[in-house]
């Protein structure tokens, strides 16, 4: 009998023993399980932090503005009036902005170098940001409205659709958006930045010229009556100028403004000086017209790659863009050489994309501005890029090193006898394999999506803006404090000249 209780007391004692075990051994295999899914979402090329987001975001401009304006946002019958502003609606947002910005300074210890960033959107009329989308949609499938040197218009609205790509996060809920770098604030004073949603190259190209200019003044009276433009002067406003022929009727009104533009052409053709200048201002890539070669896709045409340089596009540009036809007449009959005039639509877009994966190295010559659409075309096709344009600025290159994708030849070296594909076939194997491996990392970097993706270029463009606050707040305070007879506010309008070296 006592042998039979101590065996039961046993067993009860090893019962709790047992159980523990048990639960230890489910938890640590959970655990387990948990990592890796964790790790294989981290290693996908879209990174999602919100399960409930597609894990492919869309990429196609009139795809999204699709879904943008018939499910997200249908069109808005907000007519959002006028404001009407006073000194002492301006005096008591300063105070305002002084009593946030103090707490920052005091609470933060990283303050003023800190993200996210925090943007203000404007909430403008319809007739500045919802309307144009719908006109857009309403009228992209009309391929015979082409520009006067026959580029189709609704193509170059595409190709310069960063107001869109930007605007569409912003404003989007933060449960669906995946940037970690800028945040979206409800209150003027809470803001670092304020982002003007006004479609300046939609209305440019879809509008009458009377109209379009009417609309742009009323849009620039429109913001520039807001109090925080008053107390900044727009030196803390973002406009979205990327199309060098749009806004330019009242571009003088707000050149203290952060301009986001596709070059800085420094001829003076499109910008007048003072207007643009890097310190100010931030260089965006265009929107690529051909679908993105990955690296599994790099990987495979490496062997297909015969063509040693690829060219298709106008082969008559103006201003800077003469340097097309000298190489053309330069290169036209080289062996290994291909160059042909570009077309329109899909069957353009096709050959090219075909031509560029089948290539080593993509020219990239100056079009009317010193970039050109090409140039991001060719990087997300696995292309190195060959760029002949002197003038030159590139997107992020803060943090972007373009040496290590893509080549820079001077216009007076390109247009000699031989001299071009002399050092093409001069560069090493090895080399080029490096740059095509870069080139299938970078590529992220040019691919508008949405939801932005991290790493993409709504996400590098507020990284890039990070780096300009302090010198944007120097400037606003500086211009708040001086008096008529102090020296003319200090602005980076004289900077060194842009000359282009060979790198080898």
């Amino acid at each position: 009998m006592a042998n039979k209780q101590l065996h039961i007391l046993s067993s009860r004692s090893r019962s709790p023993i047992l159980l523990f075990t048990i639960c230890l051994f489910a938890f640590s295999l959970l655990f387990l399980l948990f990592s890796l899914s964790t790790r294989h979402l981290s290693a996908s090329p879209y990174p999602n932090s919100n399960p409930n987001l597609s894990l492919k975001p869309e990429t196609s401009f009139v795809a999204s503005l699709e879904q943008f304006l018939n499910h997200k946002y249908p069109r808005s019958s907000s007519s959002s009036s006028f404001p009407t502003v006073s000194e002492e609606d301006v005096s008591r947002f300063d105070d305002q902005v002084f009593s946030k910005e103090r707490d920052r300074f005091y609470r933060e210890p990283y303050y003023p170098l800190d993200l996210p960033i925090r943007v203000y959107v404007y909430e403008m009329p319809s007739k500045f940001t919802h309307d144009l989308l719908w006109l857009f949609r309403n009228t992209y499938r009309d391929t015979d409205n082409l520009t006067s040197n026959g580029s189709p218009v609704h193509r170059l609205i595409e190709q310069h659709s960063v107001d869109y790509w930007l605007w569409a996060d912003l404003i989007a809920p933060e449960s669906e958006r995946l940037l970690k770098s800028v945040v979206r604030v409800e209150r003027q004073e809470d803001a670092d930045l304020f982002y003007v949603p006004f479609f300046t190259t939609i209305s440019f190209f879809l509008l009458e010229k009377q109209q379009c200019k009417a609309l742009y003044r009323e849009a620039l009276k429109w913001v520039t009556d807001q109090p925080a433009w008053k107390l900044s002067e727009g030196r803390n406003h973002i406009f979205p100028i990327h199309h060098p022929w749009s806004f330019k009727s009242v571009r003088r009104y707000v050149k203290n403004a952060i301009w986001l533009l596709p070059d800085m052409d420094s001829t003076g053709n499109w910008y007048k000086p003072g207007q643009v200048f890097l310190e100010k201002d931030l260089i965006l890539p265009y929107v690529p017209n051909v679908n993105l070669c990955d690296t599994k896709c790099i990987s495979e045409s490496e062997s297909k790659r015969s063509t040693l340089l690829y060219f298709r596009g106008r082969l008559k540009r103006n201003a800077g863009g003469k340097i097309r036809a000298k190489l053309v007449a330069e290169l036209s009959d080289a062996e290994g050489v291909f160059i042909e005039e570009g077309t329109a639509g899909e069957g353009g877009k096709a050959a090219a994309q075909i031509g560029m994966r089948k290539s080593t190295f993509c020219l990239s010559p100056a079009g009317d501005t010193p970039s050109s659409a090409r140039l991001f075309d060719a990087i997300v096709s696995g292309c190195i890029p060959v760029v002949v344009s002197d003038e030159l600025e590139l997107p992020f290159e803060g943090i972007l090193d373009y040496r290590k994708i893509a080549l820079f030849v001077s216009s007076s070296d390109a247009v000699q006898p031989g001299w071009l594909l002399k050092f093409l076939k001069g560069i090493s194997l090895a080399q080029i394999r490096g740059m095509q491996r870069n080139l299938a990392k970078y590529s992220r970097h040019f691919i508008y999506s949405s939801p932005a993706l991290p790493l993409g270029p709504e996400d590098l463009v507020w990284r890039m803006m990070a780096g300009k606050l302090v010198n944007i707040r120097l400037h606003t305070r500086r211009s708040q404090r001086v008096v008529k007879e102090s020296r003319s506010v200090c602005a980076c309008d004289c900077k060194r000249a842009n000359f282009t070296v060979p790198v080898l």
